[in-house]
């Protein structure tokens, strides 16, 4: 019996060791989350308005009648570009295997899809089943930057100009809430059909382009497709700390029940002990008696 609750009384003390290491690393995330969910609500109404300027520059450029640049023109192939977007670490609930689960998915929709992959989780996973990359980035941080950001893009917007697959899509986790984060994915290349819908109703001003539409429109591709890169990089952090922050809320949770539990067993096993050393007593004391 003491043997017992000695086991009991260290598997206690490691419980809440464990309890004190969660809620650290709770309000670390919760910390963390803050900062980034500043850089969202900023991101946010760049995309749209830089979306909103390449769809209109887009039909000056078609009622020109004039070709237009490589990354507005439809292609017919079937060869996708999926850029994935997970975690460094781990941790985090099931970010990863979300993100994971959808990018398989998608590759067996689109079985001629190349990866290019962020984060060491997704990276380590699809090597292991012997799928390889055409760039992998780890280690960029818990606040991305928009250099990161460009220098992705630019590696995917080479590659396309190059004719090595006929679209991209951007794999990533929408953050909506600290609660809620959805799976999403974003068609940049070629330029979808509805860019820059859903901006500001109402008559639409005049423009002159210098040079002229098509070179406007040719730089401002690029752009683009930087600012979708660094929303989603940024809106994948978000979530990724958020979901980090619920993972080790819920961890700290389950210890003080599992610490409830044990200290409940533990005072039982202990006054059970009690009860059996009062009943000897009393037994040997009815023994000398009679």
């Amino acid at each position: 019996m003491a043997r017992t609750s000695r086991e009991i009384k260290r598997r206690m003390a490691s419980i809440s060791s464990t309890q004190q290491i969660t809620r650290a690393m709770e309000m670390v995330a919760a910390a963390k989350l803050r900062k980034v969910q500043d850089k969202v609500a900023a991101a946010r109404p760049y995309f749209e308005r830089v979306a909103q300027s390449l769809a209109v520059v887009l039909r000056a450029a078609e009622q020109s009648g004039a070709d237009l640049p490589v990354g507005a023109q439809q292609r017919e192939g079937e060869r996708h570009c999926l850029l994935v977007l997970s975690s460094d670490r781990g941790l985090a609930g099931g970010y990863n295997a979300h993100i994971i689960r959808r990018a398989e998915a998608f590759l067996r929709e689109h079985p001629e899809t190349e990866m290019v992959i962020v984060g060491r989780k997704a990276r380590d996973y699809f090597r292991r089943r012997g799928i390889t990359a055409l760039a992998e980035y780890v280690g960029l941080g818990d606040e991305p930057t928009a250099r990161q950001a460009s220098d992705i893009a630019q590696v995917i917007m080479d590659f396309y100009l190059h004719g090595l697959f006929d679209k991209v899509t951007i794999l990533y986790t929408q953050f909506i809430n600290t609660v809620t984060q959805r799976v999403a994915l974003r068609e940049v290349l070629p330029l979808p059909k509805d860019v820059g819908e859903g901006g500001q109703a109402g008559s639409e001003a005049v423009y002159l382009f210098e040079p002229s539409a098509q070179a406007v429109l040719e730089g401002l591709i690029p752009l683009y497709l930087s600012s979708a890169v660094y929303q989603a990089l940024i809106e994948a952090k978000t979530s990724e700390m958020a979901a980090r922050m619920n993972a080790m809320s819920q961890a700290t949770d389950n210890a003080e029940e599992l610490l409830e539990e044990l200290n409940r067993t533990f005072h039982r096993m202990r006054q059970a002990q009690i009860t059996k050393e009062i009943a000897e007593i009393v037994g040997g004391a009815d023994a000398l008696q009679s």
